[in-house]
């Protein structure tokens, strides 16, 4: 008898085994930022190298065994998968905010399209996500006319993203941006026709682009979440970016692969670095309103130290994403002293902006962006800017195309006195093109060429020379590989599938 149990038992055991061994066979594992990756097996990620997580079975589905036929999976299986595509996906949340998708978060606390692409290496530290950032631009670029130049630079930047959640509804986010412009750039910054803002050795910068300071950024963010379409945060910048203008141009995707800024910078998103800024933001569904005080000076000429905040000027945001490829926003900003050589100048600044982001296909984007600002300055009256940017990528292809317009006084471009009251309006057209020598592996090396032609009223000849205005340059772009969205994702945003 004690021997018919023991045999009993050692059938039991062994069915139990061979149960948990077919279990094991039919567990299928996945990848959380690139959930097209299923194996049956453990182990990391062939496209990121994370480790690999079992798929979760959704307990509100039907019963394991699926019914099949002849033209394939059932519904309720197809059904089942998406839902758990879908989930792991929502799993990127932004650090701004616990509610956004991490595709949507712009510069600062601003919104780009969530069907952008995203540049960068992911990090999961347990629940904590670490998110790295950057661009370089090894060049020789050269400027025509009187006020050119030629010079051999690397505009770059860096970033990090972090968030720690603090329970199903509550997160914290901290970000780090910095740039070695103070060193690759100098203190005159690099050549760049009608460019204006900034000083250097006590004089007014003009026909150049100031270098960055050693910090950009150095933000926290706590985020909660009340209802599914509720949310709302609070974000502080010691530098960090107010609730004013478009995402920079550095984090847009129509201008991520030019290593210009726009000639109409000071008049949209030139307050991405402020010393000093906090914001409150509140969120409906793809709504958000949010109001910031901050610190109206510009950095001043010293690029490696953290400027006085002051906390003297103010600023609201609406920003709206109607679909998963646009991205709108309205801004308006009062901005006290920006200009430390003319402390007593006031700006009134008025932003609109439509980024829009479309995907057509595996490893094809085509991004653009239309900007208009308005600054109405102390003494000079209002003055307009507009810009159009357009960034079309396929494989290791890129072409992209700036054109702006721009409203700048005879003061802002350091013009002899009886000029200076004077509204000159200066254009700049840009094409340029990126061939990647290194791509999708983990870092892009591109190749690069860009020609600029500027166009100006007569009248600014004397100071200008007769010849047509022009630039051309040769950079190298360096930065991380694009993030995956995922191949389910990336199907919804193609064009004519948006939901």
């Amino acid at each position: 008898m004690l021997s018919f149990t023991h045999t009993v038992i050692a059938q039991h055991s062994h069915r139990e085994q061979e149960m948990e061994q077919e279990q094991e066979k039919m567990q299928k594992y996945t990848c959380a930022m690139h959930p097209e990756v299923i194996t049956d097996h453990p182990g990391n990620c062939p496209k990121c190298g994370m480790k690999l997580v079992p798929v979760k079975e959704n307990k509100h589905s039907t019963p394991n065994t699926q019914l099949s036929t002849p033209n394939g999976p059932s519904h309720a299986s197809h059904q089942s998968h998406e839902t758990h595509q879908h989930q792991m996906q929502m799993e990127m949340h932004s650090t701004i905010d616990l509610a956004d998708p991490m595709n949507r978060e712009g510069s600062g606390t601003s919104w780009i399209p969530d069907s952008s692409p995203m540049y960068g290496r992911m990090f999961m530290f347990g629940e904590n996500m670490l998110m790295l950032h950057g661009a370089i631009f090894p060049r020789y670029t050269n400027v025509s006319t009187r006020r050119g130049d030629d010079r051999i630079d690397a505009p770059n930047w860096f970033m990090a993203m972090f968030s720690h959640p603090l329970g199903d509804s509550t997160q914290f986010g901290s970000r780090l941006m910095m740039s070695l412009d103070p060193l690759t750039e100098e203190g005159r910054g690099y050549p760049l026709l009608f460019q204006t803002g900034e000083a250097w050795n006590g004089e007014a910068l003009h026909d150049r682009q100031h270098p960055h300071d050693l910090f950009d950024e150095l933000s926290f963010s706590l985020s909660q979440k009340f209802e599914r379409d509720l949310s709302a945060y609070i974000y502080f910048g010691y530098p960090g970016e107010p609730a004013l203008g478009p995402p920079a141009f550095m984090h847009r995707p129509s201008a991520m692969d030019d290593p210009d800024a726009p000639i109409g910078h000071h008049w949209q998103d030139s307050t991405h670095i402020t010393f000093g800024v906090a914001t409150l933001g509140a969120q409906w569904h793809n709504v958000k309103l949010e109001g910031s005080i901050f610190t109206g000076r510009e950095p001043d000429e010293d690029r490696y130290d953290f400027d006085r905040p002051r906390f003297d000027s103010y600023s609201g945001r609406l920003s709206w994403n109607p679909t998963q490829n646009l991205a709108l926003q309205v801004s308006y900003g009062y901005i006290k002293s920006p200009e430390e050589l003319h402390p007593e100048t006031k700006i009134h600044r008025t932003t609109a902006s439509a980024i829009y982001n479309l995907p057509l296909g595996h490893d094809t984007n085509w991004s653009n962006s239309f900007v208009w600002g308005q600054n109405n300055a102390t003494k000079e009256g209002k003055t307009q800017s507009f810009l159009i940017e357009s960034n079309y990528q396929r494989g290791r292809d890129t072409v992209y195309f700036r054109w702006e317009r721009v409203q700048k006084s005879g003061h802002e471009l350091v013009l002899k006195p009886f000029d200076e009251s004077e509204i000159f309006p200066v254009s700049g057209y840009s094409l340029g093109y990126v061939r990647d020598l290194s791509h999708g592996n983990g870092i892009d090396i591109g190749l690069g060429t860009q020609f600029t032609i500027n166009d100006r009223p007569d009248s600014l000849d004397r100071y200008y020379g007769d010849d047509l205005g022009y630039a051309f340059q040769f950079f190298l772009r360096i930065r991380p590989s694009q993030h995956s969205h995922g191949e389910h994702d990336h199907a919804e945003n193609v064009a004519g599938m948006e939901k």
